[in-house]
């Protein structure tokens, strides 16, 4: 085994959500619909935001990223997950299991830190309305996009590195339905301290300075708000910000159910908040973004006129 691993695991199988076999193609439709829907909604907002001028703003170009992180972030899990439910053994490969555990890492840690920037660029928008555009300039949205990228490609580095200098010798099933990395833990039988120090620091960090930044900013929108004096200013300085609060609250409180719940609690009972914010979520994302979004309803429109009268 390569990087100094020497497991006597060369593969695992995956447990999966469930193992009844009368459920398994039902889940399979299921979760290619879901599938299906994701690609559609995320790479339609991609597609849209590129080919829409006027919605070559700040806030859009962190929307489109944060559709690209869902796409990728949904498409490391969901086709192993398909063939899977058709398969009579989940069997996943040592370096196919670290692999989905690295890249799977880097975009939930993107995740987390672009619903961080997109709540600060909603603070600077609605406090700071006149200079907007001369603080979030193109250089500020690379270098905040290009942040995002880098404190996720270090912290999935450091945790992947760490589960290659753990041996695997126990049992081969991972009870989940994808490499994660609470139970692969499980599956070791080294010592998992470092991990366990790591992740605790590296999933505080993650959570903690994401939220930290939300709550910050949603303050201050809320005190600029209630000095705005017309109603209708208020309603639409809340409109700006209602999709992203509900996207938020669903990610966060999923994935805080998933990797900061006591040791005690049952993994059987993280695979729902799992399923929510690796499958559901990068679905449920374009959808919320775009129906409670009257810029890009009207750039839709724009669009799909375009092609009626060429």
């Amino acid at each position: 085994m390569g990087f100094g691993n020497y497991s006597a695991v060369t593969e695992f199988i995956i447990a999966g959500l469930t193992d009844r076999p009368e459920l398994q193609v039902p889940l399979f439709f299921l979760f290619l619909g879901i599938y299906v829907v994701t690609l559609v909604g995320n790479l339609g907002m991609i597609i849209l935001i590129g080919l829409s001028s006027h919605l070559h703003t700040p806030m859009y170009y962190f929307l489109s990223c944060l559709s690209f992180i869902d796409l990728c972030h949904s498409t490391v899990i969901t086709p192993k997950m398909l063939v899977n439910f058709v398969s009579e053994k989940n069997i996943i490969s040592y370096p196919e299991c670290m692999a989905q555990l690295y890249f799977f890492i880097i975009f939930i840690i993107s995740e987390c830190h672009m619903l961080a920037v997109m709540a600060y660029d909603r603070y600077i928008a609605i406090y700071s309305p006149l200079l907007y555009y001369v603080i979030m300039s193109y250089q500020l949205c690379f270098w905040l996009v290009g942040g995002v990228g880098t404190m996720a490609v270090v912290g999935a580095t450091v945790h992947t590195g760490c589960m290659l200098r753990i041996d695997f010798c126990k049992d081969d099933i991972v009870n989940n339905f994808f490499c994660d990395v609470l139970p692969l833990l499980k599956l070791s039988c080294s010592s998992t301290y470092i991990n366990e120090v790591v992740l605790l620091a590296f999933s505080s960090f993650n959570f903690l300075v994401p939220t930290l930044i939300i709550l910050s900013s949603y303050i201050f929108i809320l005190l600029s708000i209630l000095r705005i004096q017309s109603t209708a200013g208020r309603s639409k300085a809340f409109s700006t910000c209602s999709s992203h609060i509900m996207a938020v609250s669903l990610f966060f409180g999923s994935t805080a159910f998933m990797y900061l719940q006591p040791s005690t609690n049952s993994m059987d009972q993280g695979k729902v908040s799992s399923v929510f914010y690796t499958i559901v979520m990068p679905m449920l994302n374009p959808l919320i973004y775009s129906f409670r979004n009257k810029d890009v309803k009207i750039a839709l429109r724009k669009i799909l006129e375009k092609r009626v009268f060429s």
